[in-house]
């Protein structure tokens, strides 16, 4: 569901935080992926395994991506999340009956194992995105209230990338097709009449800019890195990273759509000096444009990066070449 520009036109420059555009110079050329789907047989014809091991701005460099048909039937795309405590992709792996494809998406506390982004599982809202934080130093009694993003797949088996508004009280998630600066005061929490308030677009004649997002399976993280097959990485709304940590270098999970009806996960190597060393976001968002993403977003990365095929890893994890205990997953299962 890409979405039309005329809403991003529409809205007024008040809702908009201000988002990062990039250019991309020569350094970052095109990599050339080579099909791998023979090493992680038996598939489907409707899954792919692509790899690259071309350097990146002329640093060493591995990374593979997964391209599935989502429309093909026999394909069950979801997720898989745990209450308390984390598991580790190869566990989910076993307790999910071994299906194609499991890979780490949201991002959490080490503290209490929880999701801190959404997470929906056969249409039910299981995990919630987090809402509040608190600002620091002179305004420790303020509090910003950003909306995070998630990319979803609906019943009819199309995909979104779209910022939402969660609540335990609802059944449903809120989206906004446009990004929208996080909000600033001294409230704690807000319930979703104070957002739709807040972030309304007035007298413009479209929908209200927060709808039901009625997905069958969704994953959130952030930031959103590409929209309308251009980079446009919404840190400064989403509050992701903080001051120059978008230029660091790390092990990313990233999942977007193509316009053609293929989903796309990657998983890029890192934090592993002369053999693979990680992407900034921006690279992350060209090499997802560059195999024909119109909308993508990052997921939770570093050493929480782990992408399994038929039970095979793809890249290797950085917690020491050991996979990290996660709380969610997103999965392809095979019917």
């Amino acid at each position: 569901m890409l979405k039309s520009k005329i809403f991003k036109m529409l809205v007024t420059p008040i809702m908009i935080g201000v988002c990062i555009f990039i250019s991309i110079t020569s350094s970052a050329q095109q990599v050339n992926w080579v099909n791998v789907s023979a090493d992680y047989a038996p598939l489907p014809a409707s899954v792919q395994v692509f790899k690259t091991t071309d350097s990146v701005d002329g640093k060493p460099f591995i990374a593979y991506y997964v391209k599935a048909k989502l429309k093909d039937r026999k394909l069950d795309f979801t997720t898989d999340t745990t209450l308390g405590r984390r598991l580790t992709p190869l566990q989910f792996y076993d307790k999910n009956d071994k299906p194609l494809v499991v890979v780490n998406t949201t991002f959490f506390s080490f503290t209490t194992n929880q999701n801190l982004n959404l997470v929906i599982k056969d249409g039910k809202l299981v995990g919630y995105n987090i809402h509040t934080i608190p600002m620091r130093g002179k305004d420790t009694f303020q509090y910003r209230h950003p909306l995070g993003s998630a990319i979803g797949i609906d019943k009819k088996r199309k995909a979104d990338v779209a910022w939402l508004y969660t609540d335990s009280s609802k059944k449903t998630p809120y989206a906004s097709q446009w990004e929208l600066a996080a909000l600033k005061d001294s409230a704690f929490t807000h319930d979703l009449d104070y957002y739709k308030a807040a972030t309304s677009v007035g007298t413009h004649a479209i929908s209200p800019s927060l709808q039901k997002w009625k997905m069958k399976t969704a994953i959130g993280g952030g930031p959103v890195l590409v929209q309308d097959g251009k980079i446009k990485i919404t840190n400064n709304e989403e509050l992701k990273f903080t001051g120059k940590a978008i230029h660091d270098k790390h092990p990313r999970t990233c999942m977007g759509y193509t316009n053609d009806g293929y989903l796309i996960i990657m998983a890029i190597q890192g934090r592993f000096p002369g053999v693979a060393e990680g992407a900034t976001l921006e690279q992350e968002a060209k090499l997802l444009i560059d195999v024909g993403c119109v909308e993508a977003l990052n997921l939770d990365g570093g050493g929480s990066s782990c992408m399994l095929i038929n039970g095979k890893e793809t890249i290797k994890p950085s917690d020491k070449g050991n996979e990290r205990p996660v709380p969610a997953v997103f999965i392809i299962k095979q019917k």
